[in-house]
């Protein structure tokens, strides 16, 4: 999509900033996420790599303000996530594992919702929605009601309303579930264009070969504790992805 004038290219800017983020549900002994620090910057693609229960959604959840939290701090470009944080907000879209969207509406219906949610404009949004259909073609599909569509079509009807601000931040929870091959082709693409044009792309997946594909780097979590964070490079070097991501906790390091 094309970025107005204003929006800045400027790739070291941190977009996402999480400093010691602990969270443990109620009446639960352990944290389901213990300690974690890392950033994002504009013009990455980062996955979010775990086994189910390693503590990815939570981390995503927290965010995102979907979670509360007392331990740790999150800035979403520079913006505190703690309290009401509309400003933060506002800069990003997420995509939820579980494809939270409003059943009985068609597709151009949830895609007016939320460009009224966000302010977008009656012409600015029908371009946006021209531009998301060629990446994620729904096609005359986009006018049916969101409860005939398909798991894949939830999927990316999802993603387009995260999509129909234009945000600087794209977070999603495990994106690449339940879409076909074409499908999950265009989003990658999609994903690295994003990048870079400025972007930020932060992405929660157990899939090693979707992260070797598009990542720039990796920020491996077990057990809610940060197994390792690596660049791209380090990838395909010693099958270290496969080392953090495979090892038992005691073998790992």
């Amino acid at each position: 999509m094309t970025k107005p004038e204003a929006y800045p290219r400027a790739e070291e800017e941190v977009a996402v900033r999480v400093d010691g983020l602990k969270k443990r549900y109620p009446r639960a002994s352990e944290y389901a996420v213990n300690g974690i620090s890392f950033e994002v910057r504009r013009g990455e693609i980062v996955g979010l790599l775990g086994h189910n229960g390693a503590g990815k959604s939570t981390t995503l959840k927290c965010l995102t303000g979907m979670l509360p939290y007392k331990e740790g701090e999150i800035e979403i470009f520079g913006e505190p996530m703690k309290g009401e944080a509309l400003a933060a907000k506002m800069r990003f879209g997420f995509v939820t594992d579980n494809h939270a969207v409003f059943r009985k509406m068609t597709g151009l219906e949830y895609l007016a919702f939320m460009a009224d949610v966000y302010g977008v404009g009656a012409e600015e949004r029908v371009a946006r929605v021209e531009e998301l259909q060629r990446c994620f073609a729904l096609g005359d599909k986009i006018k049916n009601l969101i409860s005939s569509y398909s798991h894949g079509m939830k999927q990316r009807i999802c993603m387009m309303g995260s999509l129909i601000h234009d945000p600087d931040l794209w977070i999603l929870d495990e994106p690449m579930l339940g879409l076909d091959p074409v499908t999950m082709d265009s989003v990658c693409r999609f994903m690295r264009d994003y990048a870079d044009r400025g972007g930020a792309v932060l992405f929660s997946t157990h899939n090693l070969d979707a992260v070797r594909r598009i990542c720039d780097r990796a920020i491996v979590i077990r057990a809610g504790r940060l197994a390792a964070d690596l660049p791209a490079a380090e990838f395909g070097e010693g099958r270290e992805l496969e080392r953090f991501f495979l090892s038992d906790e005691e073998n790992a390091g």
